[in-house]
C-alpha cells in the first residue's frame, strides 16, 4: 500500500498528529501494536498547557474535552524541602488558566472517536513493524502479518523505546534516575479550589493536581525502594501515605481505581530526524515529570509537524529534507530548555548534601519575590516562549 506518511504509534501524540492532518490531502497510515480498548482505564492525567489547548481547539477536540473532562488550574503552590515556597496564579498573569487537567482515558477516547470518522487514515492495529528500508524517494515498512507499507515519510511516535528510532540509527542518551513515578486518582476530603500543589520532599517530588469534583490526580517521583514499598500497600494505606506526605492540605484521601508506576529517566536523541523519518513525543525526548511538560512537548511536536506538512502543496514531498530540517530546528529550543532545566532542578533537589538545602530554597523564595522572573517562567511554561511576541498559536 502507498501512503504519503506512515505514523508508527497510535498513542496520544501519534493520534493527535493524525487528527491534525485530517483536512489535508495526505494519505495516512496509522500503525500500532495494540487494539484500542477501554477495558483497562489509564490512571494518568495530564496538565494541558494553554498552547496545547489552542492546538486541541484547532483540531476540533477541545470543545468536547473542556465541557466534560477538563479541570482548569488557577493556582499552583510549590513547596521546597527547607522552607522554600513559590506560587503562581493565572489571575496575576492575566490568563484563563495555568493549565487544564485532562484524564488520559478521556483524551484517548476523544482522539480515537475523531480518528474513526476520519477518511484519510488507514489503520493497521494490532500490527508491529518488523523491518524498515529507506530509499531516495520512499521508506518501506514490513509488518508482522506480511503487509508492506510504502510512504514518503515515516513518523516515529512509538514511545521512549522507539523501534523507529533504533531502526533508522538515531543515537540516544538514556539517563536513569533510580526513581519510579507513581500515578493515581484520589477523592479528597476538602475542595481543591482549582489549586495544584507540588512538594520537593526528602522522598522525591509529589504533585497533587485538581480534577473535576473533589478528586485529584497525583504524580509521585519517589526512590525505587520506597516506591516498591508504597505499591505493595493496600488502598487505605496508600491514601493515608499520600495525604500525609502533603501534610493533609486537603484532608483525608480515598483511592479511586488503581495506581500504576513507571521507571523515571531522561532520554535525549542526537537528532529528531533522519532520511524520510521524523520522531515525535517520547520517541525523541523523555524528561522527569516534575515539570509536567512531557506530554506537552509531544503535542507541540505534533502541532509543529502538522503545520509543516499542511503547508505543502499537492504533489510536494512530505519527506523532503528541507521540511524535516525545518521541523527539527523549530523544536530544538523548547525541548533543550525544558529537558536541561528539569534535569538540573531534579538533580539539585535530589542532592542530599545539607549545605545545598538552604541555597535551593532561597532561590525558590527569591524567584517568588521577582514578578518579572515569575512572569517569564509562566510565559515559558504556557507558550514555550520567554517573552511576548508573534506566535503561530
Amino acid at each position: 500500500m502507498e501512503f504519503d506518511a506512515i505514523i508508527v504509534g497510535a498513542g496520544l501524540t501519534g493520534s493527535a498528529l493524525a487528527v491534525a492532518l485530517r483536512s489535508t490531502d495526505l494519505k495516512l497510515a496509522l500503525v500500532d501494536g495494540r487494539a484500542f480498548s477501554t477495558a483497562c482505564p489509564d490512571p494518568r492525567a495530564y496538565a494541558i498547557s494553554p498552547a496545547n489547548m489552542r492546538f486541541f481547539s484547532r483540531i476540533g477536540i477541545w470543545r468536547h474535552l473542556k465541557h466534560h473532562h477538563a479541570c482548569p488550574i488557577h493556582r499552583m503552590c510549590i513547596l521546597g524541602d527547607a522552607g522554600g515556597e513559590l506560587e503562581f496564579s493565572a489571575d496575576d498573569e492575566g490568563i484563563e488558566a495555568l493549565a487544564w487537567m485532562v484524564e488520559a482515558g478521556a483524551l484517548h477516547e476523544e482522539l480515537s472517536a475523531t480518528l474513526d470518522r476520519q477518511h484519510n487514515v488507514s489503520f493497521y492495529r494490532p500490527a508491529v513493524p518488523t523491518s524498515m528500508s529507506v530509499s531516495r524517494t520512499h521508506a518501506e515498512l514490513v509488518l508482522d502479518d506480511g503487509s508492506r507499507l510504502r510512504g514518503r515519510l515515516v513518523i516515529g511516535a512509538d514511545g521512549a523505546n522507539s523501534w523507529v528510532r533504533k531502526e533508522c540509527g538515531i543515537a540516544s542518551q538514556d539517563i536513569p534516575y533510580g526513581e519510579i513515578g507513581i500515578v493515581g486518582t484520589f477523592r479528597a476530603e476538602r475542595p481543591h479550589r482549582h489549586t495544584a500543589y507540588q512538594w520537593f520532599l526528602g522522598s522525591g517530588v509529589l504533585a497533587w493536581l485538581p480534577l473535576s469534583g473533589d478528586r485529584i490526580s497525583i504524580v509521585w517521583a519517589i526512590p525505587e525502594d520506597q516506591g516498591r514499598e508504597l505499591m505493595a500497600m493496600d488502598s487505605a494505606q496508600i491514601a493515608a501515605r499520600v495525604a500525609a506526605a502533603g501534610e493533609h492540605a486537603l484532608g483525608e484521601f480515598a483511592l479511586e481505581g488503581a495506581i500504576s508506576s513507571f521507571p523515571l529517566r531522561m532520554l535525549r536523541v542526537d537528532r529528531m530526524t533522519a532520511s524520510r523519518v521524523a520522531l515525535l513525543g517520547d520517541a525523541g525526548h523523555v524528561l522527569h515529570p516534575l515539570s509536567g511538560h512531557g506530554v506537552n512537548l509531544g503535542f507541540r511536536d505534533a502541532d509543529e509537524l502538522a503545520r509543516r506538512l499542511a503547508l505543502l502543496g499537492a504533489g510536494h514531498d512530505p519527506g523532503d529534507p528541507a521540511v524535516l530540517r525545518a521541523y527539527a530546528r523549530a523544536r530544538a529550543e523548547e525541548t533543550f530548555a525544558l529537558q536541561t532545566g528539569t534535569h538540573l532542578m531534579r538533580t539539585l533537589f535530589a542532592a542530599r548534601a545539607p549545605a545545598l538545602a538552604p541555597i535551593r530554597n532561597l532561590g525558590m523564595n527569591l524567584t517568588g519575590r521577582l514578578p518579572v522572573l515569575k512572569s517569564m517562567l509562566v510565559r515559558y511554561a504556557t507558550s514555550g516562549r520567554l517573552f511576548h511576541g508573534e506566535s503561530n498559536d
